[in-house]
């Protein structure tokens, strides 16, 4: 063998891999998602999928959309209202379900709260603002109960946190909150009255309506079709081992803060309830019928110069429904 031909394969066998793209994830430093990013990391499907992943740590809800607009990462999880907002106003975000499971509304076993209409005349903590998605549902809701809580309900808003410690203390008698605080108040006792899922269904909404989801840029998902495929890929391949594996909860429970097992029990079964399965259209067209609810509940506050559900809000690709309802364990 000549020195020269000696010389090419060696070079050709020591050429380095080309390397994967790398997918900058947005994350809340104590958010649920970081369970779903710690399996993909440990198990390698970010690199299984030929993609990289670098998570960003951010601080707040508001810093994940700041991110995202700056160009600091490429992907965070948000909910396709702000993002059907954002394309009203001329951004190219996209949407693709992440999470069913939003959140309920929870009583103390003392409240003698046993439906909706109980809380007339009551105080109720409220997690997410004045036009929190889940406050504006159960509005409509009660109205349909015959109850007008904008007249007959004190709402009193604050932190997902504050609130869990206030019904604790017996200082709330209800709260409405995000499903896994909600997780841990059925831990300690309290008692789940009614989630937005059964909201949505009085209100007559018969289809899973994915409320979570990863948002990114249409463009530059355009411009890396592999990249975004692979992510997403990667992202359900996790929720199948969260949704399969016990033993996986083990793993995760320190990232979880749960501090007795059966609080990690409850995070664990919320998580799974919320992996998203059965949708049509990627959820988009049910969600039409979600906005217009929302729209009218909350308006402009809520929903921006947006009338309608937009074209490209929901993101889709070819084989979005094998990997919706088909790649993860029922």
């Amino acid at each position: 063998m000549s020195r020269h031909i000696l010389g090419l394969l060696l070079f050709t066998v020591f050429l380095p891999l080309q390397a994967a793209e790398q997918v900058r994830v947005g994350l809340l430093q104590y958010g649920t998602v970081n369970w779903e990013m710690d399996i993909i990391d440990r198990y390698k499907l970010d690199i299984s999928n030929d993609i990289e992943l670098k998570i960003v740590p951010l601080s707040s809800k508001n810093a994940n959309s700041v991110a995202l607009q700056g160009g600091a990462v490429d992907v965070i999880v948000s909910d396709w209202i702000w993002v059907n907002r954002q394309r009203a106003a001329g951004k190219d975000y996209s949407f693709f379900p992440y999470s069913l499971t939003v959140g309920g509304l929870y009583v103390r076993p003392d409240a003698r709260i046993e439906h909706v209409e109980d809380l007339k005349g009551r105080k109720l903590g409220i997690a997410g603002g004045p036009v929190d998605k889940s406050w504006l549902l159960l509005q409509a809701y009660s109205r349909q109960q015959g109850v007008n809580f904008t007249e007959s309900v004190e709402p009193a808003f604050a932190a997902p946190p504050l609130l869990n410690q206030l019904m604790v203390k017996g200082d709330l008698p209800a709260v409405l909150n995000f499903w896994h605080f909600g997780a841990r108040l059925e831990a300690l006792g309290m008692v789940p009255l009614i989630d937005v899922r059964s909201i949505l269904e009085g209100l007559g909404i018969k289809e899973t309506v994915p409320m979570l989801g990863w948002v990114f840029s249409s463009t530059w998902a355009s411009q890396h079709p592999k990249v975004i495929d692979g992510f997403l890929r990667a992202s359900y391949a996790a929720k199948r081992i969260l949704a399969e594996s016990d033993q996986e909860w083990d793993s995760i429970a320190p990232l979880t803060k749960a501090k007795d097992a059966a609080t990690l029990k409850n995070l664990r079964d919320g998580y799974r309830n919320g992996i998203p399965r059965g949708l049509n259209n990627n959820g988009a067209n049910v969600a039409t019928q979600v906005f217009d609810v929302l729209a009218r509940e909350g308006g402009r506050r809520l929903v921006g110069e947006a009338t309608k559900l937009l074209p490209g809000t929901f993101w889709q690709i070819q084989n979005s429904a094998e990997l919706i309802n088909n790649d993860v364990a029922r």
